[in-house]
């Protein structure tokens, strides 16, 4: 009887039941795994060969490929009882979110009303939760100035550049990389008639936002394209970024935040929560729902930035002393010096 050496192991499987099975046609010796069958001739010089896959951290077996998505590569161990499985990312440029839109040239040419009335109509959609069409009925009743919701609706389009412009300004100065935490979330809206998602980031200390994305998909795409804008902007929190346990989320966080430990939070009475952000979401469906959805995505992009334009820089909060977020986050500016941006703008 012939003794197989120790140190012959079969590839595939790692098995040491194996069988002589002749020579190959360059006279090396070739066995044959009982269990899967597979033959090879281990005293044959060559070099290895290459695995289309990365091997697995864990036991260094090969991988294959799980799931495949945008940004990165899910790949998951052959051996069933380590099963490991990990995320690779793939060497790409990400996409920037919708709020990066393009800026446009502003000009009062065409506009027949005086601006302190197109300010006043600014302020009572946006801080007022009002329709356009109660917006035309309020400055008929109140200022004796008759327009149409279509012309109000036009006013508001129209200025979301030029406040998106100095949010930009602003924001470029202030630092929350002190901030211990900064929460991610997602909430719905409708469009034409079409569900699509509203990607949202704000900064616990401050109540902050610090950037959106809208999206037809609720996909790792979306929430790589939000986290690696706020990590371009403003950096990344001392301590912790907070998500629910949506899996679109693990990859971009441990990606842009790596000295950021991810927090996945399982329920609402949890010591460590998402409510600052749901808090946030909340307002915004107060002033979303009398408008019953949105006509065009270039529409509901634009009134979103403006909304968040307000929520950040105009309108005061009780819980933070009557102050807004960008004075908390360190912007200086008097209550004169907001009236004035609302002016000039």
């Amino acid at each position: 009887m012939t003794i197989i050496p120790k140190n012959v192991v079969c590839p595939r499987c790692f098995s040491k039941v194996l069988h002589r099975f002749g020579k190959d046609k360059d006279g090396f010796q070739r066995y044959q795994c009982q269990r899967c069958k597979r033959q090879f001739a281990p005293d044959k010089p060559g070099s290895p060969r290459k695995r289309k896959y990365p091997d697995c951290p864990v036991c260094g077996k090969a991988t294959f490929l799980h799931h495949d998505y945008t940004y990165y590569s899910n790949f998951r161990c052959c051996d069933k009882k380590c099963n490991h499985s990990f995320r690779v990312p793939k060497l790409i440029n990400v996409q920037p979110p919708s709020s990066e839109f393009k800026p446009e040239s502003f000009s009062f040419k065409g506009m027949r009303h005086p601006l302190h009335i197109v300010l006043h109509a600014l302020t009572y959609y946006f801080c007022g939760n009002s329709t356009t069409r109660k917006v035309a009925q309020t400055l008929h009743m109140v200022h004796q100035v008759k327009v149409s919701h279509v012309t109000v609706s036009k006013w508001i389009k129209r200025f979301a550049p030029v406040f998106k412009k100095i949010a930009d300004d602003r924001l470029l100065g202030i630092n929350l990389c002190d901030s211990d935490e900064w929460h991610f979330d997602e909430t719905y809206i409708k469009i034409a008639g079409k569900d699509y998602y509203l990607w949202l980031a704000i900064d616990s200390e401050t109540r902050l936002v610090l950037d959106f994305n809208l999206s037809p998909m609720r996909d790792s795409a979306s929430a790589h394209s939000l986290l690696s804008n706020c990590r371009r902007k403003f950096g990344q929190p001392r301590s912790a970024v907070i998500s629910d346990r949506y899996y679109a989320y693990q990859q971009p966080a441990s990606l842009f935040f790596p000295n950021a430990k991810h927090i996945r939070v399982e329920d609402f009475d949890d010591l460590i929560n998402n409510n600052v952000l749901e808090a946030f979401n909340g307002q915004f469906k107060a002033w979303y729902k009398p408008k019953r959805g949105f006509n065009s995505f270039e529409s509901a992009n634009r009134l979103i930035a403006t909304y968040i334009f307000f929520y950040n820089f105009i309108r005061p909060h009780s819980s933070l002393n009557g102050l807004t977020p960008a004075q908390v986050a360190g912007i200086k500016y008097s209550d004169k010096e907001r009236l004035f941006w609302l002016l000039v703008a």
